[in-house]
């Protein structure tokens, strides 16, 4: 079945209204969350914990939306949304915009997306690859935190890769306001309350961002510029170098099919909530308990480091 052509699905535009449904979803599940963590029993609070738990997937989702400008349908609203969901994510949000939309332009060049740099082939120490093989076996999510300390924190990388002055000031501006923002809401809760009440949540979006972020693109065949100048794969081509997953049909809704990432990038311009109207079965996907049960299976250094042209590992 061949894909649709962009033209055929530029009626699927942004819409304020599904915008601010999915905002508001995300905004009355963290405050449920927050509700239920802070009450005394037991199972009250392990329900605020699973509900922040999905807040947190939901404010990430929002904020790639917001990035794309597909959440709303104006620039100054998918702006003023991506600040908060931003905050919620732990990404700056000038970072995450001018990263990712270099992630897009250069997905297939490995050494050249700046997200995927990280695992391209290179010398890799003893100590490295023990730690990832640990941390991959025992579910910590060691790839959530790497992924936003490497890309949207690291302030001299940043600096490197974005030399104009105006993109330097924006992505300097946000990193400051949001640590700020994070160090009055630590000192105004109190540390172990925060750990407490938030803790356990951000640890198993963590462990649940592993998966859906290393399902996307990592050991999938990736070309390598070598430090050539190349051109950039197109949209529609860039399903060669994507993965998908099938979640639950209420938990992709919930995350406007973040899930559907082949689709995503070959039509980056369609909203998450639009992404189910596309009629076109991706070439990789796969069911989100399939992928997952046999990922554990490899060593982490396997997965992240190898690919499955040098493997044979299919799923």
């Amino acid at each position: 079945m061949e894909p649709p052509r962009p033209s055929e699905l530029l009626h699927l535009r942004p819409s304020n209204r599904a915008g601010l449904a999915a905002f508001a979803a995300g905004a009355a599940i963290t405050t449920a969350g927050v509700w239920l963590a802070s009450r005394a029993g037991l199972v009250s609070w392990t329900a605020g914990q699973l509900a922040l738990a999905i807040a947190f997937l939901q404010w990430f989702a929002l904020l790639h939306e917001c990035g794309h400008g597909t959440l709303f349908r104006t620039r100054r609203l998918n702006t003023l949304a991506g600040h908060v969901a931003a905050a919620f994510a732990m990404m700056p949000y000038a970072s995450w915009t001018s990263v990712h939309r270099r992630h897009h332009r250069w997905t297939g060049w490995q050494d050249v997306d700046p997200t995927a740099v990280q695992l391209a082939p290179r010398p890799r120490g003893r100590l490295e690859r023990a730690l990832v093989n640990a941390c991959w076996r025992c579910w910590v999510p060691l790839f959530a935190v790497a992924y936003r300390a490497g890309n949207y924190w690291h302030l001299p990388r940043l600096w490197r890769m974005f030399p104009r002055r105006d993109d330097r000031a924006r992505i300097v501006r946000d990193a400051a306001l949001l640590a700020a923002l994070y160090l009055v809401v630590v000192l105004a809760a109190g540390p172990l309350a925060l750990l407490r009440a938030i803790g356990p949540a951000l640890a198993l979006a963590f462990i649940a961002e592993d998966m859906l972020l290393l399902s996307q693109h990592a050991h999938v065949p990736q070309h390598l510029s070598h430090g050539a100048v190349v051109q950039p794969f197109g949209a529609i081509e860039q399903e060669a170098f994507t993965r998908s997953l099938r979640l639950p049909a209420w938990l992709s809704t919930l995350l406007l099919h973040f899930d559907s990432h082949e689709l995503h990038h070959m039509y980056p311009f369609v909203p998450g909530y639009h992404l189910g109207r596309v009629r076109y079965e991706p070439a990789h996907e796969v069911d989100w308990w399939t992928w997952m049960r046999a990922s554990r299976r490899v060593a982490g250094e396997v997965l992240l480091f190898q690919n499955r042209a040098e493997t044979g590992w299919e799923v």
